[in-house]
């Protein structure tokens, strides 16, 4: 029998709705009794782990069955640790996103050996754009940027590949300022540390919003200098400090280009959050969706504002268009960053 148009119709309009009735009631509760696990690639004294341990104190509320959400560091080598465990051995059912530094996303751009891909990984958001910083602690004899071009600043630095590193050699050898570098440090509390014992000046790489939540009396009480703010627009608290940009110190156009791609690459990215390769669709949504509720949550944002994080909701098809356009810049500004930041 021959079925009419309209029956037919009505047919594939049941089943459409059976089908979404299926998949609704497949994730609705999907996370009851479970633990997500929010993988953080730097060590517990980091921006990346103020933000995971406030995003995790809410996100259970925003998934289906109110799970436990734990928040667990795994650093090492700049974050390219964290994302090789995401991409080998972390479950692929919604249960674990992670945070990993946007230095570590460059790994593979420079045809370093590291088993990530970050254009496969899943994306959930991000949380913040935030502004890279160089400063020396108040007893140094440079604190100013113009200073640097004269005086040696012994610059403390963590990782290969790391923020600190990148930050400090980039700069260096696309100014000429007179620093001398140290590395192997293991974290920013280390840093920090160093810098008040007088062991080292200074520090690169500093995430402006964790300075501030993290050593809230170093600005209050003018303990340390802020030599240059890394932005493609100036941020306006450090513009009312009188922090400069270093762009005009750059004389190179090529190497213009490519402090300024890493800069605009980490400055999008920012504290953005993703889930392994090939993680279903429906879990990713349900994580997307929490994840958006949560940076919108009126709560969630007056904690944000007292421990001084700002909050800058991304979507997730912008993180990813933001990793997808670094991997197609053009080779020879790739390569001259390689220069420029490597040891």
């Amino acid at each position: 029998m021959q079925l009419r148009k309209p029956a037919l119709t009505a047919i594939l309009a049941i089943t459409t709705l059976t089908l979404a009735a299926t998949r609704a009631s497949a994730t609705d509760g999907y996370y009851a009794g479970k633990t997500v696990t929010i993988l953080v690639g730097t060590d517990e004294s980091g921006g990346y782990s103020l933000y995971s341990r406030l995003i995790a104190s809410y996100l259970g509320r925003y998934l289906p069955g109110s799970p436990t959400v734990i928040v667990r560091n795994m650093p090492g080598a700049g974050g390219s640790t964290a994302a090789a465990y995401m991409t080998r051995q972390a479950p692929r059912d919604g249960t674990i996103i992670a945070t990993i530094p946007a230095n570590a996303m460059m790994d593979r751009l420079f045809g370093r050996k590291v088993q990530a891909d970050p254009t496969q990984f899943s994306f959930i958001g991000g949380a913040e754009r935030g502004s890279r910083l160089c400063l020396t602690s108040a007893r140094s004899d440079v604190k100013t940027l113009q200073e640097a071009m004269t005086r040696k600043a012994v610059i403390g630095t963590t990782a290969q590949g790391s923020p600190t590193t990148d930050y400090a050699n980039s700069l260096k050898r696309s100014t000429g300022v007179k620093f001398d570098i140290v590395y192997g440090y293991s974290g920013p509390g280390s840093l920090y540390y160093a810098m008040e014992r007088g062991e080292i000046d200074g520090v690169c790489g500093v995430d402006w919003t964790a300075l501030k939540a993290q050593k809230p009396n170093w600005v209050r009480d003018k303990t340390v200098n802020i030599l240059v703010q890394f932005n493609e627009s100036p941020n306006d608290e450090l513009q009312a400090l009188g922090v400069p940009q270093p762009w005009s110190l750059i004389k190179n156009d090529l190497d213009r280009q490519a402090v300024l791609m890493m800069v605009n690459f980490q400055q999008a990215f920012g504290k953005a959050y993703i889930a392994p390769p090939q993680t279903p669709e429906e879990h990713l949504a349900l994580l997307r969706t929490g994840f958006a509720e949560v940076l919108q949550d009126k709560q969630f944002l007056a904690d944000a504002e007292k421990q001084q994080l700002e909050i800058y909701s991304v979507k997730a098809d912008e993180v990813q268009e933001t990793v997808l356009k670094l991997y197609r810049a053009p080779q020879a500004v790739v390569d001259r960053l390689k220069e420029l930041t490597g040891e």
